[in-house]
């Protein structure tokens, strides 16, 4: 890769280092410069640029870190579309996240243009959580050290897997001491039972002894013949020893103590057993709060399939003082485990705009006419659905049954707009009413464009950030503009107030600071077909 000062007049192709202004247009670091920008810099009186040009062993930052993200992942994961030399990794599913420490560091110590960020591992994940983000540092990775992270990553399988929740019935045997209040142990259930609950498992009954060694064995022998697991066993007094009372009738019904004590504060008096294959545990004091402990790291593990050994529970130190001090954010009381902050995946709808009437097209209702094989309006919508964007609504107007007929089975909103004669501006009224309340981002796609693919949509929406400021992103091709472009939810109240036959286009330059240019590879993003030579000329292109 090189890097340095270069004639303005010789920059075309090359990278653009830093971002700089130029009379009325900014152009962002990262920017590859065409004909167009070069004209543009030169006429505003910048005769020299800081830029990049890449060698043949160098592997473009969005190439390289997609490369890279697709073979970290495993099971249980998905990979949104590269943007500024980053591609982040979601979870599919709740559940838990599980790889190889030390194949993680080998991978960052491969070289300093490529990195690797997950959470911790065997962390408790929610569905459309962040898990990793793999990041490239400068504009370009060499060719070798790409190939050398690609095979750790996949060496024995991807390096990153969820291992999704599995639905568990639990038993809990709860002893008593004289002195024992009903209402402690009825808590204790509740706070149990919301523990399970929020890891797709139930707590499926409940057993309550003497606190005895012979009345907890025969507790657990009841609730493994009636194929409850795990069993999880409170004892109305904290264990202190291997020959205390829990683990004793653990014991006589038959079980094994497998590791006593973790060095996790709260959680440090777990017990961990098993009967056969079922894991029967002896509980903490600290699990009748519903703050995060010890004992949560061993049940996420549980109820997500993964064997918990002896070495697993001794292994947990790092990481593991989860006392509460001044710096850490506070759980609500009942609520979640956690006190980490999750980063999730935007929600981002889509809205297709279908609802014309055609008029330049004559007697065909463009939406309808057929190509490569399917409705024009099918093809936008499917591009839409195959991102990822959820809800997908679609706005008719103009032959509202044959449009729906185009869509049938598919899964869409579909809204019709009675007034769609009053131009454009209803439509998008009409589809942003039927927008859900915690839409982070509207995604409006037009229904005559049929060669814009998932893969332009998710671009868009991997370059939506808000924490950097990246908030309307539209998408590009030699440097002009096209459609569809993506709107951060902030914009939906002026988008509201728009009237007559016009988008939103101006908002674009009532906010430039907010606009994002996402490059694409090919000219889809300008290609609408509203005549009937537009068609034929598009028809004519399949037969070639």
């Amino acid at each position: 890769m090189i890097f340095g000062e270069i004639d303005t007049t010789e920059a075309e192709g090359a990278i653009l280092a830093h971002s700089i202004r130029a009379g009325s247009a900014s152009f962002k670091k990262g920017r590859v410069l065409s004909v167009t920008d070069i004209a543009a810099l030169t006429a505003a009186g910048i005769a020299r640029i800081t830029a990049i040009r890449l060698e043949a062993d160098d592997v473009p930052e969005d190439e390289a870190a997609a490369a890279l993200a697709h073979a970290l992942a495993g099971s249980g994961l998905s990979v949104a579309e590269p943007f500024t030399g980053r591609a982040n990794l979601y979870a599919e599913a709740d559940g838990v996240l599980a790889y190889d420490r030390d194949r993680l560091d080998r991978i960052n110590l491969v070289d300093e243009a490529l990195t690797l960020a997950t959470l911790a591992p065997f962390e408790t994940v929610s569905a459309r959580q962040m898990i990793a983000t793999v990041k490239v540092i400068p504009f370009a990775a060499p060719r070798a050290s790409l190939d050398r992270a690609v095979a750790l990553a996949t060496a024995g399988g991807p390096l990153l897997t969820l291992r999704a929740f599995r639905p568990h019935r639990a038993a809990l045997v709860a002893t008593r001491l004289p002195a024992t209040k009903e209402s402690v142990l009825d808590k204790t259930h509740q706070i149990l039972a919301a523990r399970l609950a929020g890891m797709g498992s139930e707590l499926a009954k409940e057993y309550r002894v003497a606190h005895e060694p012979s009345a907890v064995a025969a507790a657990i022998r009841t609730a493994l013949a009636e194929g409850y697991a795990p069993v999880l066993v409170f004892g109305a007094s904290a264990i202190t020893d291997r020959r205390d009372v829990v683990p004793a009738g653990i014991g006589a019904a038959g079980g094994e103590i497998v590791h006593f004590g973790m060095p996790v504060d709260p959680g440090n008096l777990m017990l961990l057993g098993r009967h056969g294959e079922t894991p029967v545990l002896g509980l903490p004091g600290c699990a009748r709060s519903p703050k995060l402990n010890g004992f949560d790291w061993v049940l996420a593990r549980l109820l997500a399939g993964l064997e918990v050994t002896r070495r697993d529970v001794m292994r947990m130190g790092a990481g593991g003082l989860l006392k509460e001090i001044t710096s850490r954010p506070q759980p609500r009381e009942g609520g979640a485990t956690s006190v980490a902050v999750k980063p999730l995946a935007p929600r981002i709808a889509a809205l297709v705009l279908a609802a014309g009437r055609s008029s330049r097209m004559g007697a065909i209702n463009k939406l309808t006419a057929e190509i490569e094989g399917q409705p024009m309006v099918a093809r936008s919508v499917d591009a839409a659905l195959a991102s990822g964007a959820r809800p997908v609504i679609v706005v008719t107007g103009h032959e509202d049954n044959a449009v729906r007929a185009a869509l049938a089975d598919r899964d869409v909103t579909i809204v019709h707009n009675p007034d769609y004669a009053q131009g454009l501006s209803t439509s998008l009224r009409m589809g942003i009413s039927e927008l859900p309340d915690d839409t982070d981002a509207l995604l409006v796609c037009l229904g005559d464009m049929p060669d814009v693919k998932p893969s332009h949509i998710g671009r868009l929406m991997a370059a939506f950030d808000p924490e950097e400021g990246r908030t309307i992103c539209v998408p590009t091709f030699g440097g002009k503009r096209g459609n569809p472009v993506l709107w951060g939810a902030q914009y939906l109240g002026e988008m509201r107030e728009l009237k007559g036959d016009v988008g939103a286009k101006h908002l674009l330059g009532e906010h430039p600071e907010a606009v994002c240019e996402v490059p694409m590879p090919d000219e889809a993003i300008f290609k609408d077909i509203d005549t009937p030579e537009a068609l034929a000329a598009r028809l004519n292109q399949e037969k070639t």
